[in-house]
């Protein structure tokens, strides 16, 4: 699969022969990597600075980040949040109005009454009622602030990474990095070109136990996202609980995806947006991937399903 388009700046500034340097660290609870053509020694601190800016911010499991501080103040009370939380906001409402509310950044509570929140795992599934209605969080993009509803709480984990492939990618670049791949705990951010001209050639694996053929992108100035049932969850009776939510019945899903991958310039797109698909399923997940626009491969029920966006990537 190849971009729609390209980018001949990227091609006038390819640097055939040059090297690539190779970096990776932990962060979020997970691994980043980095591919870089001619890259100074500085270009993994660039990476590990935009990513702690991120965790500083929006993680749930630091418990004086941002987002921490502002699931304890007390609901209903507005409060100012830093730029790049404002960004990632304002990218999760937008996903949230656009999917119908399949994307929900307010089921923090719920996350961690499951076990997959700062609090640790479960051993057992929880006894919860269906909510009346979805937690509900304001934002005010005007003025970059955030207002928690009751029974609400802030949980980015289904976009946050990709943002911060998007950061990294963001400070590389004002950096002086024009070629490179960006990973970040599985979502991926290509610019640029490798120096023999070709561009950053990624697959995408089918889940475990499925025999459908991987797909293999060209991420030239493109990114991809997938959300994977099968990554994170537990069994409990038999039975195995995703960490992939309903804000409908606030339980985890049983559509039977399995996996759902998106391609997006931004890797924040296609983070959240991967995140909402694997909740509406293969019906309507297919009409809103194309209403979108959205380049998209679903796995549900063994069988596979590629929006139209998906296809013509392939011309």
């Amino acid at each position: 699969m190849i971009p729609r388009a390209l980018t001949p700046a990227a091609f006038a500034a390819r640097r055939p022969g040059a090297p690539v340097r190779s970096f990776s660290r932990r962060t979020m609870g997970t691994s980043w990597s980095l591919q870089a053509v001619d890259a100074p020694v500085s270009a993994g601190e660039v990476v590990r600075r935009a990513l702690d800016r991120v965790v500083r911010q929006m993680s749930q499991w630091e418990a004086e980040s941002d987002l921490s501080r502002l699931n304890r103040a007390p609901a209903g009370e507005w409060h100012a949040i830093p730029p790049e939380f404002a960004r990632v906001m304002a990218g999760a409402i937008a996903i949230a109005e656009a999917s119908g509310g399949a994307f929900n950044p307010a089921l923090g509570l719920l996350t961690e009454r499951w076990g997959f929140g700062a609090a640790g795992p479960v051993a057992t599934a929880p006894d919860i009622a269906p909510p009346d209605a979805p937690p509900d969080i304001a934002f005010d993009a005007a003025t970059a602030r955030v207002r928690r509803g009751a029974g609400a709480a802030l949980d980015l984990s289904g976009i946050a990474k990709g943002f911060g492939a998007d950061l990294a990618a963001e400070h590389l670049l004002a950096s002086g990095v024009r070629h490179f791949l960006i990973e970040v705990g599985g979502e991926l951010r290509g610019e640029g070109l490798q120096p023999d001209g070709q561009p950053w050639w990624v697959d995408v694996e089918p889940p475990p136990g499925q025999s459908h053929a991987p797909w293999r992108l060209a991420l030239h100035d493109l990114s991809v996202a997938t959300s994977g049932n099968y990554r994170r969850g537990f069994t409990d009776g038999g039975r195995h609980y995703s960490h992939s939510f309903d804000p409908r019945s606030g339980r985890p899903i049983v559509n039977g995806v399995a996996s759902v991958t998106v391609v997006h310039r931004s890797c924040m797109i296609a983070d959240g947006w991967a995140t909402a698909l694997s909740i509406v399923g293969p019906e309507r997940g297919m009409a809103l991937a194309d209403a979108q626009g959205l380049a998209m491969q679903m796995i549900a029920d063994g069988r596979e399903y590629v929006s139209r966006e998906w296809r013509a990537m392939l011309d």
